[in-house]
């Protein structure tokens, strides 16, 4: 579609996909969705992304990133049917993380049924410079009917710009406090009327509404150079915290097999499982998997529950633990790793994104390096309390076991977690 074309769309479940090739020096970018009135958002609450995945009447969610063969996908699945009557147009948005769009090539959004696959609409997006915050695309209503309309508006401030053009109240870092003005002298003194002498009633003041919190647009990556954060420095330790594990397949084949570690075929049904290893502060140890249904709970001891078993890998599903920091002081440590069961022999040529995303904070991201040892178990995350903190650490650590030896008594072994293993199975 050219810029400022539109064409109608479908009124079913719609993913839209930001889109552009990766490569060395080029940003990361994330994807953005705001529901306007009259074009501005009713709340901040009409603001979908990364730190804010799902609006609350279910028409738009942030599904995340994908990587494949060079080429990286953010994507959010929009319902137009579920989108409020109130609500007029739907921005689709895209803002740069760590440079600006000239450096990012090939971008574009794209619409697809989300059911079928089938591309509804797509704007291939060039000529970008400083912008770090572009309006690719939009959604209005026109006469009953939805279109989407190619828009192509960039930005030099950035998501934080982009939405506060649109109503929204940002909670950046502010700018040093300016000095405090001279005191003024003291007033001379006020003479007071008499008491009067019969009762007042005085009607007690309205409760002042407390301010709605402002959006946080700040967001973690771990890295080697960078491995570790503290959740409260992040200001992120009551609520829930959920991690989230997803996953794709980078090409055909994967895993390891004979002495010379010949690749074997990936099957159709791969099967990653997300797990931890605990100990709390009054020294009780377990594991929290779906092997043998130890799922865990989140409102008693452990205070960390596993929502299920997934084998697709989605961002939006994925493997998911959710740990209850409002129980932050009965922690010692949390392992947070995961285990092939079926499908590969090894995570070689399998992307995975950890995302560890609290309540309240900014949400903690990395990346698994590439595999390159015939692996089947992988330290992710290690949570360690200093008794006044809680204190994220980058693993990405990759365990080979040994003959006869299970991933997880593999990985209890390597760090000293000293429990005791029997078979289990789902």
């Amino acid at each position: 579609m050219p810029k400022g074309s539109n064409t109608p769309v479908p009124t079913t479940a719609l993913r839209v996909e930001l889109g552009w090739r990766s490569g060395p020096g080029v940003p990361d970018a994330d994807a953005s969705a705001l529901l306007l009135m009259g074009g501005k958002v009713r709340s901040d609450g009409d603001f979908v992304f990364y730190n804010q995945p799902v609006h609350s009447s279910g028409a738009v969610r942030h599904e995340g990133k994908r990587t494949d063969g060079g080429r990286v996908t953010d994507s959010l699945l929009v319902d137009l049917a579920r989108v409020e009557p109130a609500i007029e147009t739907v921005i689709l948005a895209a803002s740069a993380d760590g440079g600006s769009f000239g450096q990012v090539p090939d971008l574009y959004i794209e619409v697809k049924d989300a059911a079928r696959g089938t591309e509804v609409a797509r704007f291939d997006s060039t000529g970008a410079t400083v912008e770090t915050a572009f309006v690719l695309g939009e959604f209005y209503r026109r006469q009953g009917a939805w279109k989407f309309r190619a828009v192509g508006q960039g930005y030099s401030s950035g998501l934080e710009g982009l939405a506060t053009d649109y109503g929204i109240t940002v909670d950046e870092p502010q700018h040093a406090a300016p000095a405090a003005a001279p005191v003024p002298p003291p007033a001379p003194p006020v003479t007071m009327p008499p008491p009067v002498t019969g009762p007042v009633a005085t009607p007690p003041p309205p409760p002042a509404a407390a301010p709605a919190a402002p959006v946080r647009l700040t967001k973690v990556t771990l890295t080697k150079a960078a491995p570790s954060v503290s959740l409260t420095k992040q200001g992120g330790t009551s609520g829930a915290l959920r991690v989230n594990l997803n996953w794709q397949v980078r090409k055909q084949f994967s895993g390891w097999a004979g002495k010379l570690g010949r690749p074997v075929a990936l099957h159709d049904d791969l099967d990653l499982d997300l797990c931890c290893l605990y100990e709390l502060t009054d020294g009780s140890k377990g594991v929290v998997q779906a092997l043998g249904n130890a799922f865990g709970a989140l409102h008693q001891p452990p205070y960390i529950h596993l929502d299920g078993d997934d084998r697709t890998g989605a961002v939006t599903t994925g493997e998911n633990l959710t740990v209850n920091l409002d129980h932050k002081q009965a922690f010692r440590r949390i392992l947070v790793f995961v285990t092939i069961y079926a499908g590969a022999r090894s995570f070689a040529d399998l992307h995975a994104t950890v995302t560890l995303q609290p309540q309240y904070g900014a949400p903690i991201e990395f990346s698994l390096d590439e595999c390159t040892v015939p692996s089947t178990v992988c330290a992710l995350a290690l949570i360690t309390s200093t008794g006044s903190d809680l204190v994220v650490q980058r693993e990405a650590r990759y365990l080979v076991p040994e003959r006869g030896v299970s991933p997880q008594r593999t990985i209890d072994h390597a760090y000293g977690w000293g429990m005791n293993w029997t078979p289990g199975r789902k």
